[in-house]
């Protein structure tokens, strides 16, 4: 059964959070709200919580997941980032942007993309998540909260306890968020002389970063 922690949008309870990381840091998959609808988060290096991660969204090993980072310095310890790419990235963090990089060795091999080697990477722009990530200490491993054999992701937190209350061990409610996946851009070719592409265009508006 799902612990339910309703908090203040913008003045999260430390305790509540506290709670939750220690929730993590134990194995837990919890549903946290972010600036492009809720996400599912396990702790980076937990195998078992990462394979219930991908069991509860319904995807497989080829499936990108993205690392939650509280800043652009961290994100740049688990991806290969060159300067042209590190400009492009500074433009658009915090915000709700997915970046697909080629995986730095801080990355487990298990976690990157198995034939490419790339990992997804994201700075949120939500006052609660960030407070999470920093009472963590450590990027969050993630992917986007959308139920197996749907389309679009889950925005409200009373929602995703009703339906996942018996699979996730905590749901994180700082009010709705936006019900709009985050915008994904592969950045690999640009670390070979190439353009960033484009995979798929959400909350964040790709026409800002000049794709």
């Amino acid at each position: 059964m799902a612990q339910f922690f309703e908090v203040h949008p913008d003045n999260p309870q430390a305790r509540l959070l506290k709670q939750a990381v220690a929730l993590l840091a134990g194995g837990a998959v919890a549903a946290v709200p972010t600036d492009s609808s809720y996400a599912l988060v396990c702790h980076l290096d937990d195998k078992a919580a990462a394979d219930s991660l991908r069991r509860i969204r319904g995807v497989d090993d080829k499936h990108h997941l993205t690392l939650l980072c509280r800043d652009l310095s961290e994100l740049a310890n688990y991806a290969r980032v060159d300067n042209k790419q590190f400009r492009l990235l500074k433009a658009a963090t915090p915000g709700p942007y997915t970046f697909i990089l080629e995986a730095s060795k801080e990355v487990p091999r298990r976690l990157s993309h198995p034939s490419r080697k790339t990992i997804g990477l994201r700075v949120p722009a939500h006052k609660t998540l960030q407070a999470l990530l920093e009472m963590h200490g450590a990027p969050l491993l993630a992917t986007t909260l959308i139920p197996p054999g749907e389309t679009e992701p889950l925005n409200d937190a009373q929602d995703i306890r009703r339906q996942f209350e018996h699979a996730l061990a905590a749901v994180i409610d700082a009010g709705a968020c936006p019900m709009q996946a985050t915008t994904v851009i592969d950045l690999t070719a640009m670390g070979a002389g190439g353009d960033g592409v484009v995979l798929r265009q959400g909350r964040g508006d790709a026409a800002v970063l000049g794709l």
